[in-house]
């Protein structure tokens, strides 16, 4: 990448009209690809627990984890900016481990920005952590880590009355002082109204077209996974067939003793060789 994104950039591109490009990264070989395509921002996310760590939901997910997951993507992704997640109840309990916990993700982990979850009771927390210096990325609409009390993974603001909800949510979070909000499974109507009440971008997944810019999961934009795929999501490849189909390959390789062939392997000179065996007979 050319120079590195900034905050003043992210915000920037919305009076400007250009749509911002977002994606998870869990490690360094991803962080390093979306480097090298040029992603504006880079969100080490707490789904990592469930697509790389093989949990259930993301409420396991610990600021070690985190941590030690956005560490690794910062060594490759030198170009976005980058955002760490933070993680269930590490913000719920006190304003003052909320400030403290952010400030770990960004001293410890190297990233750029954090990005935590919830809306109009979460103004005081986030109006804190903006305050001490750390930039926030607000999450409303279909919040994971409190899925079950919203009834599952399911579209929000479905009423006009569960949609003004939202919309107030944006505005408590903007008046708070973040830089941008992640919106998530809410009708594209609500998207669009969304993003022109507030000044900051509103960066959809799920959310329609009529928003500032859109997130996935890398691992569901490329196929990595088959069990499960979300409506909102678009499959650019399908990683995982190649992927297996390599190891099959491999595989058949092997037990054929057709791997690894002359190419493959590092030569020794007939004299050697010669000496070697008079050395061990």
């Amino acid at each position: 990448m050319s120079k590195n994104v900034t905050i003043s950039d992210i915000q920037q591109a919305k009076v400007e009209g250009r749509k911002l490009v977002m994606l998870t990264a869990y490690d360094y070989p991803f962080g390093l690809l979306a480097d090298q395509a040029e992603i504006d921002m880079v969100l080490v996310g707490d789904s990592l627990g469930m697509v790389v760590m093989g949990m259930d939901g993301t409420v396991k997910v610990t600021m070690e984890h985190m941590i030690h997951h956005i560490k690794a993507v910062v060594r490759g992704c030198k170009g976005p900016l980058v955002i760490g997640d933070m993680p269930f109840m590490s913000y719920n309990t006190s304003i003052r481990e909320a400030i403290h916990n952010a400030g770990r993700l960004m001293k410890e982990g190297g990233c750029d920005a954090i990005k935590l979850e919830g809306g109009l009771n979460f103004v005081p927390t986030v109006a804190a952590i903006v305050k001490a210096g750390i930039p926030v990325q607000g999450h409303i609409g279909l919040t994971p880590q409190t899925a079950s009390a919203l009834g599952g993974f399911k579209m929000q603001g479905k009423d006009a009355a569960a949609a003004k909800e939202i919309i107030d949510d944006a505005a408590g979070l903007e008046d708070a002082g973040v830089f941008s909000i992640v919106l998530e499974a809410v009708p594209a109507p609500l998207g669009k109204m969304i993003s022109e009440a507030v000044r900051v971008p509103i960066i959809g997944i799920g959310a329609g077209p009529d928003v500032d810019g859109q997130v996935l999961v890398t691992h569901d934009m490329i196929g990595l996974f088959d069990k499960f795929v979300p409506k909102f999501v678009k499959q650019y490849t399908q990683i995982r067939t190649i992927i297996l189909d390599a190891m099959l390959a491999y595989k058949k390789d092997v037990q054929a003793v057709d791997f690894p062939g002359p190419e493959h392997s590092f030569k020794m000179s007939a004299e050697t060789l010669t000496q070697l065996k008079k050395m061990t007979d």
